[in-house]
């Protein structure tokens, strides 16, 4: 391919002055620029001076030009100005901050909400297209740009009514599937998402765009391609022949609903498809409006032993917690009157939920008549308690500062943790009482037998009484682990034994591990590698595996798991960095959970001497460590991913904004 033509900062094309470049690809570069007159940044997209003479791609150039033009959405990129300099013909584009779909694809399947709420924006914007008489014909994660607005279509420049025909012969050179590019000369468009009828070359309408949405909601919701091979010809043989893996077998606890909305858009004859892409969006807005895919649950959950007397609530926001009510006879576990109950329950009026981890979530008591979470209103953080059987929440005076609660054993008062203290309070009122001082805590437990347990950020599990006194450790870091941590304590029914986590230094999530402690001091008893809090209710263990909800039989005689473990709910909020996650059980069998992502930890911010800020850099995100050059030009920091808790090292360029990975898998150097 012939070399690109590349402008430089400062150079201008008409009023418009280039600032960075923000991509290349076979139809153009994109520029970050500055609208001289107006004073607004914006994109340009050039066609390189050495195609200029091509009428075949000036056409398609110009094509974009009025494709955009006439699209007026929220979920359309908006075209400001085309222009011509020296040979070189460019667009002027709204400037987009965000990420792409496709690189938000590389740190896995997104959540279940963020499926349905990007989906039915990108089927919106496609049936103003189609309505305007243009089809897109190259619908990728590539092209969806996600915002802090929502997602943003972008490309149109393979956009027109009918597709070049073309023969399965060209397509046999092996490419890889991972990084798939626009085929140009042969078929245009981009293979994995390609509907049957654009590949065999027939003319093209609407629901071929909608084939190709289908193939970005089935990676969206399981973060593999829903048509893959190891050459061209093999990915389209399987478009062609083959039908796509079932969702859910790979994600069980997909609404069947939204399986069935997907495979519809996948058919191989158009007229099984939605007819129109406005019939799908509005079907992905009715399911997250009806609260993550308003599924119930089938017969087969219901009944799933050892936990079908257990219903699981669906929520479709941080901001709220689900609570769910167990069956009335839950000791008869192939009860024929299963049936599922399920309710949020909203923060204090104009307060938040409060968790980043450290605080700890929300709690149910034992007899699963009451809630106690962490609530901040008008900048006030405490205690909050609601009884289940009420309408309002109730504040606790004198938990100020409070982290981490949790229930005595006869459900009547909550311990906690402030301001390095260890305390506990009555529900019905009264003055909180310090126990003794804590500091940096790791999660407590109270006993039956009147001991509470609690742990640090840096060292082992201890014991103190429930009425105060001095603290004495239980548990014995492994030095040749090169254990730093043990924490997330929980009591087991006898008030005897308990479960904790064991974090060695400088660990990552696969080498933590859950055991079974005592209080007498006998060594701990390995169960598994795992990285977050366990709990235990009606003969289960329950803890966080990859942000989904596992549920395991365990026998409590034998201090060991009695069957497999298998999914409850999925995408629970989950602070990777600290390994723990917002999910509790009574012990009448309740459940509650909180679902979501944990974003905008930190905001990279630019501030002069004077204390001004200069600017933002980036989104928000977990980043950690951040360090100026010494010229000031770039920027060195961590960010950790909050799916998994891998952290990578980058250096950002503040002129340009072009980011460079430095390094990847980073270990920290010790426990947080």
């Amino acid at each position: 391919m012939a070399a690109i033509m590349a402008l430089t900062p400062g150079a201008r094309l008409g009023p418009y002055e280039i600032l960075a470049p923000l991509g290349a690809g076979g139809m153009g570069e994109v520029y970050r620029a500055c609208d001289t007159r107006l004073d607004r940044t914006v994109a340009i997209k050039i066609l390189p001076s050495q195609f200029s003479s091509d009428p075949v791609r000036r056409q398609r150039f110009e094509r974009e030009a009025k494709t955009i033009s006439s699209l007026n959405h929220p979920h359309i990129c908006i075209l400001y100005d085309v222009g011509n300099q020296e040979g070189v013909n460019y667009l002027v584009m709204e400037c987009i901050e965000g990420e792409t779909l496709a690189k938000r694809l590389e740190k896995g399947p997104l959540a279940l909400d963020h499926v349905l709420m990007y989906g039915a924006q990108i089927a919106c914007a496609l049936d103003k297209a189609h309505q305007n008489g243009v089809v897109h014909r190259d619908l990728k994660p590539g092209n969806i740009m996600l915002t802090t607005t929502g997602a943003k279509l972008l490309d149109f420049g393979l956009a027109r009514p009918t597709a070049t025909p073309t023969t399965l012969a060209t397509m046999t050179t092996v490419a890889p599937v991972q990084a798939p590019m626009t085929q140009e000369g042969t078929l245009v468009g981009t293979f994995q998402y390609m509907s049957p009828e654009q590949i065999e070359g027939k003319e093209l309408d609407g629901r071929n765009d909608i084939f190709s949405l289908g193939a970005v909601l089935f990676e969206m919701l399981t973060g593999k391609k829903a048509f893959e091979g190891k050459s061209q010809l093999s990915v389209v043989s399987a478009i062609l022949e083959k039908e796509p893996q079932a969702i859910s077998s790979m994600k069980p606890l997909t609404p069947p609903v939204l399986d069935h909305a997907i495979q519809r858009c996948l058919a191989k004859n158009p007229e099984e498809r939605w007819q129109r892409a406005l019939d799908l969006g509005l079907e992905l807005k009715w399911l997250a409006e009806s609260g993550l895919g308003g599924r119930a649950p089938t017969s087969q959950e219901r009944l799933r032993p050892g936990w079908d007397w257990l219903a699981w609530a669906l929520a479709a926001s941080v901001a709220l917690i689900a609570v769910v009510l167990a069956l009335p006879h839950f000791n008869n576990r192939q009860s024929p009157g299963a049936h599922v109950v399920r309710f949020t329950i909203s923060p204090p009026q104009n307060g938040t939920y409060i968790f980043n981890g450290v605080e700890g979530g929300a709690v149910l008591s034992p007899d699963g008549r009451s809630v106690a979470f962490i609530a901040r209103v008008d900048k006030v953080t405490q205690l909050w308690v609601r009884a289940l059987d009420a309408f309002s929440n109730r504040p606790l005076s004198g938990t100020e500062g409070a982290v981490s609660a949790f229930w005595s054993p006869d459900s009547s008062s909550l311990g906690f943790f402030t301001q390095d203290k260890l305390k506990r309070i009555a529900t019905s009122g009264g003055p909180a009482q310090t126990l003794c001082e804590v500091h940096d805590s790791r999660g407590g437990s109270w006993g039956q037998l009147g001991v509470i347990l609690f742990s640090r950020v840096v060292g082992g599990v201890y014991r103190v009484s429930a009425s105060g006194g001095i603290p004495e450790r239980v548990t014995t870091l492994n030095t040749g682990r090169l254990e730093v941590t043990h924490r997330w304590p929980f009591f087991l029914p006898d008030g005897k034994h308990f479960f904790f986590m064991a974090s060695p230094l400088g660990s990552v999530s696969p080498e933590n591990s859950i055991y079974v402690g005592s209080l007498d001091g006998k060594d701990s008893k390995y169960l598994f590698h795992g990285s977050s809090p366990i709990a235990y209710a009606m003969s289960h263990v329950l803890y966080i595996e990859d942000k989904v909800l596992m549920a395991r039989p365990f026998d409590l005689t034998r201090l060991d798991f009695s069957g497999d473990a298998f999914p409850v709910a999925e995408n629970i909020l989950f602070n990777p960095i600290i390994s723990n996650g917002v999910f509790s059980a009574s012990q009448n069998g309740m459940l509650l959970y909180q679902q979501g992502s944990l974003t905008g930890f930190v905001s990279l911010l630019m501030f002069d001497r004077e204390g001004r800020q200069l600017s933002s850099i980036g989104d928000p995100g977990a980043y950690t460590g951040p360090r100026l050059s010494p010229d000031g030009k770039r920027l060195l920091y961590v960010q950790i991913d909050t799916r998994g808790g891998k952290s990578d090292l980058w250096i950002r360029d503040l002129t340009s904004g072009q980011l460079s990975l430095l390094a990847s898998n980073l270990r920290p150097l010790g426990p947080t």
